[in-house]
């Protein structure tokens, strides 16, 4: 038998709730019409509740560790839109979903935003209560959507823009992975060398009477270090990096380092581009979704995942308020490429800016692959070429002894 929890309406019409166990929902149902309570909703006990009472009470842990990706988010929106499409209620569309879905945490989620809805709450509305899943982006766009009678257009624009979120992400981390790997591989090696082959090889060179090069002797040393005082350069590295962690917690350290971010050579000018992909995608989604252009930069200005050009953005927000264009007072900013604030001009000209601002996106993004392509092409001879290196130095450290040893024995 399976636990239902249940909301409904006594013989009084006072609303009464609880649970009772049974074999499905609908015999769940019938039991309480026999008890003389009406229900209005009936679900299985969520996973991951707490279950009995006193000594036999049972906590599931591991909803606190499940996890709603974007990915999840952007197959959900995609499934709404073809359910709301095919003209079924937003209910029993959210019911279809909630049979779906795979994750406990977001079944949990969809039937609270159904028993909302069904309440007489608004889809966004009930979405807002969820802000940890649904972005204030999203939320927006389906209010902006239910008031303007196109909710199944506006989720499809949400599929394709969350769709595309993810393909940038996913170039980007596919990018790095292999020089990230590459570089974790080749510091195994090398500090297997200095901890494993050269503590060897020095005990060789003890038993023998000669004086070490240089070279060897700095070697030897460094083994030593990291074998003896391996916990120094550790300390080092976890102290570095909770110092980082709680300069960049702080607002004017994370604003800082943006700022450095933005100015790395090669970093900085991908970092910018991502930026502007996002403004202009996610501004050009929201605008032509119909959200009214001041609460669409407010919403932009959080998605960039930059403090600089966010900052950049709400001071545009801020003239476009007193009646300027979007373009003039980006360019005046100096965060924006000059590519970028002309098209944008353009297409505010001509009416065409929602389309302009999705041309625009899709041209950074491509740049942004081309560059990240190059700069793996770069990364990987010269982590070669680092770590060839050092080879050559260990290697060269042994052997020197050698030949001074083969020079005195003639």
């Amino acid at each position: 038998m399976a636990i239902f929890q249940y909301k409904g309406l006594n013989a009084a019409g006072t609303e009464v709730s609880g649970i009772i166990d049974s074999d499905n929902a609908k015999s769940a149902r019938s039991k309480l019409r026999k008890q003389g309570v009406f229900p209005t909703a009936v679900d299985a006990q969520e996973k991951g509740a707490t279950k009995g009472t006193g000594l036999n009470l049972e906590i599931d842990f591991a909803q606190y560790f499940e996890r709603v990706t974007v990915k999840d988010v952007c197959a959900l929106t995609g499934q709404l839109s073809t359910l709301i499409g095919a003209n079924i209620p937003i209910v029993e569309a959210l019911t279809a979903l909630i049979d779906q879905v795979e994750k406990p945490k977001l079944e949990r989620i969809l039937r609270d935003i159904r028993e909302k809805v069904n309440q007489g709450a608004t889809l966004a509305e009930a979405m807002g209560d969820h802000s940890d899943v649904f972005s204030p982006l999203y939320i927006n766009m389906v209010g902006a959507g239910e008031q303007s009678g196109s909710l199944v257009t506006v989720l499809q624009r949400l599929t394709d823009y969350t769709e595309a979120q993810v393909a940038l992400r996913g170039k980007i981390v596919t990018a790095l992975t292999y020089p990230a790997l590459m570089g974790g591989v080749s510091g195994l090696i090398i500090i297997g060398l200095f901890v494993g082959v050269i503590p060897r090889i020095k005990r060789v060179f003890e038993t023998m009477d000669t004086t070490l090069p240089a070279l060897t002797r700095a070697v030897m040393a460094f083994s030593d270090f990291l074998i003896g005082q391996w916990y120094i350069p550790l300390a080092i590295a976890i102290a570095m990096v909770v110092a980082f962690r709680r300069w960049v917690g702080k607002p004017e350290g994370q604003t800082q380092w943006h700022g450095i971010l933005l100015k790395m050579p090669v970093i900085g000018n991908v970092n910018r581009k991502v930026a502007v992909s996002r403004f202009c995608r996610t501004m050009s989604t929201l605008l032509d979704s119909g959200v009214p252009i001041l609460t669409a930069v407010s919403i932009v200005k959080t998605v960039v995942g930059n403090d600089i050009i966010a900052m950049a953005i709400e001071k545009a927000g801020r003239n476009i308020a007193e009646g300027q264009s979007i373009a003039e007072p980006l360019k005046a900013s100096g965060q924006f490429p000059p590519l970028v604030t002309h098209m944008i001009n353009i297409g505010e000209k001509t009416g065409e800016l929602e389309p302009m601002l999705s041309k625009v996106a899709d041209a950074y993004d491509q740049e942004v692959e081309r560059t990240l392509e190059g700069l793996t092409s770069i990364l990987e001879p010269v982590m070669i070429v680092v770590m060839g290196g050092i080879v050559a130095i260990v290697a060269l450290s042994i052997l020197l002894p050698m030949l001074n040893m083969s020079a005195i024995a003639k």
